[in-house]
């Protein structure tokens, strides 16, 4: 439903955690009656201030200290300030998601780094049935506009901690005057040193104890616990719950930094919700629960899983490409870098022999054991241009790391019971796992992504083996998918659980997808989930974009610079269309198919090249 949201006249009532419409408005689902939830109570509440120096977007770093090649540093590299931790997460956050490379147009052709002073309310939340936290964020500007009050809710995107979408939803929302709610969704990098009894504070510094540790989960006896993988609650079933809680934590936020404005529901506060990748996934699923407390929803290379034709599983498709990508590579030319081919080429023809001798592919040589494992994923529905950018997941080794943290997360396993014996733990220089030191815990909560090897947390393989000893753990896994053992059963009944539903009737959806996405391929993910949706009656609207890959980030490397534009920009133009359509101002756009124009070789990014929409 379009309508432009007027401040009405509001009753004085109690600001409480979950608030209700006055009587004699029109009323919205409070947060506790949309599915039946009690009023969610959040903990280790603290607020901040961050003006003059220390903005909410960048911690004062600007686009130059964002861009310097080295994190901000600690004064003590043992005991980092909650602020020193902050600065340094902004750091890592923004050079993870955003193309902040000179040439690449960011804060010139699209985005915002501007200087935004304001509070950051900080708290912990639990969903009903849950056993671990998630964070949850909420930056409010000084220039909140109060005339019309608006919050962004997102969720950071792959295991990032709070700070993970704050290139997507801080840097549209809060030049806006908007309020800004944030959520890890159960993931995050609140590590916990399981060897020392340490995790990390509710301040994003080292804990004191096991007991203020934000995340410390039980039976686990050596090594790092992640919370994603090991917080035993399958998180990702609940990932659009942690989203709805973020809106109401933002209502009360609001309520405690304008308090003569108070209250603040859902019935006179426009909620839009965004979020990338699978932070993507977690606002569609926030789009299919009860109650009508959110007005619009933006999709970036959603991670989603409909029950509809063409339609797989993260697992299904992440370990099919951890086994077959890497000799189905081998079979095109032109691959960008990473990774050289010339230095993994023995490692993939190693995989290729060993594909064949399983007999997954056909061939009597590497070349025809290639060109077979190549057409065995096209017939699975991978494209040319996935494969080809995928060759950035195969020369990262992103398909193991992340097939091993969600097998532990899917099926519940504590971090000394992988089923397929991996474990997470800093390593020597041999490989061997070793006990962490203080400066190495000092950053994990800047630094790590919520899914090692990364920030001094390595993944440790303990089947390797052989001339592809990557080969064994990659069998284990990828048998979790369709196996009948009891650990398979676990995973496949906890994949089961994140199935998407459909949008709530009436509610704006736009989905933006590279159309060469290779780590979340559309042909999955957005492309069967609109079509099933739009099936049901339900207004979604699908952007593919050309030339667009999944990382952002990765545009810093000049050969994929030059073969892609970036998403972000496109997710950018689809939140201003659906803020615009609820102030009445046209319709939602129709699905498009835009005709990117990659820039080249050594040329800066223009808007031609984008053919953003308008």
């Amino acid at each position: 439903m379009t309508r432009l949201r007027m401040i009405r006249p509001l009753c004085l009532a109690t600001l409480a955690l979950s608030l209700a419409a006055c009587a004699g408005t029109a009323t919205r689902a409070d947060p506790a009656s949309m599915r039946g939830d009690h009023a969610t109570m959040f903990t280790a509440q603290r607020t901040s201030l961050h003006r003059e120096g220390d903005d909410l977007l960048t911690a004062g770093l600007g686009l130059a200290g964002l861009q310097a090649m080295t994190p901000p540093t600690f004064a003590d590299p043992q005991r980092p300030t909650a602020a020193e931790a902050r600065r340094r997460a902004l750091w890592a956050n923004w050079r993870g998601i955003a193309d902040l490379a000179p040439g690449g147009g960011y804060g010139t052709l699209y985005g915002s780094l501007a200087n935004v002073p304001g509070r950051e309310f900080h708290a912990l939340a639990t969903v009903p049935g849950a056993s671990q936290p998630h964070r949850v964020l909420v930056q409010v500007p000084d220039d909140f506009d109060r005339t019309r009050r608006c919050v962004v809710v997102t969720a950071s995107s792959g295991s990032r901690g709070i700070y993970g979408a704050i290139a997507v939803a801080g840097a549209w929302g809060l030049p806006k005057g908007c309020a800004v709610a944030y959520t890890d969704k159960g993931a995050g990098t609140d590590y916990f040193d399981a060897d020392a009894g340490l995790g990390i504070a509710a301040d994003g510094t080292p804990a004191d104890d096991r007991a203020t540790s934000v995340f410390a989960p039980g039976g686990t006896s050596q090594g790092v616990a992640l919370k994603h993988a090991h917080s035993g609650d399958n998180p990702e079933a609940d990932w659009g719950r942690h989203v709805r809680q973020a809106a109401e934590f933002a209502l009360q936020a609001l309520g405690e930094a304008w308090p003569d404005d108070a209250p603040f529901d859902f019935a006179s506060t426009r909620v839009i919700a965004v979020g990338i990748s699978n932070g993507g996934g977690a606002v569609l699923r926030a789009a299919e629960l009860d109650g009508d407390w959110l007005d619009a929803v933006v999709a970036g290379e959603p991670s989603i899983h409909a029950d509809a034709p063409g339609a797989r599983t993260l697992y299904d498709y992440t370990t099919e490409a951890a086994l077959l990508m890497p000799c189905a590579q081998l079979a095109l030319d032109d691959l960008p870098q990473p990774p050289l081919t010339a230095q993994v080429a023995p490692l993939w023809t190693a995989r290729c022999a060993a594909l064949r001798a399983d007999g997954l592919i056909e061939g009597n040589d590497s070349a025809a054991q290639a060109r077979s494992a190549r057409e065995a994923m096209h017939a699975r529905g991978w494209t040319d241009g996935a494969l080809r950018a995928g060759a950035l997941s195969t020369g990262f080794d992103l398909w193991r790391a992340i097939a091993a943290t969600y097998a532990s997360a899917y099926g519940r396993f504590d971090a000394d019971a992988h089923p397929c014996g991996f474990r997470y733990a800093a390593q020597g220089a041999d490989g061997a796992p070793r006990a962490a030191t203080p400066p190495e815990r000092a950053i994990w909560w800047s630094d790590g992504s919520g899914i090692p090897p990364g920030a001094g947390v390595g993944l440790v393989d303990t089947r390797m083996a052989g001339a592809d000893p990557l080969l064994p753990g990659l069998q284990c896994l990828r048998a979790l998918v369709d196996g009948d053992d009891a650990s398979a059963r676990r995973v496949q009944a906890g994949i089961a659980e994140t199935r998407a539903g459909l949008p709530r009737r009436g509610l704006p959806v736009m989905v933006v997808h590279g159309a060469d996405d290779g780590l979340i391929p559309m042909a999955f993910t957005s492309v069967p989930y609109a079509r099933w949706a739009q099936a049901a009656g339900r207004d979604v609207r699908l952007w593919q974009v050309a030339h667009a890959q999944h990382f952002d980030g990765f545009l810093a490397l000049p050969d994929y610079a030059a073969r892609y534009v970036p998403l972000l920009p496109y997710v950018y133009a689809a939140l201003d269309r659906v803020d615009a359509h609820l102030d009445g101002a046209g319709p939602l756009p129709a699905d498009t198919a835009i005709a990117t124009t990659p820039r080249g070789p050594g040329k800066a990014l223009e808007p031609a090249h984008l053919a953003i929409p308008r």
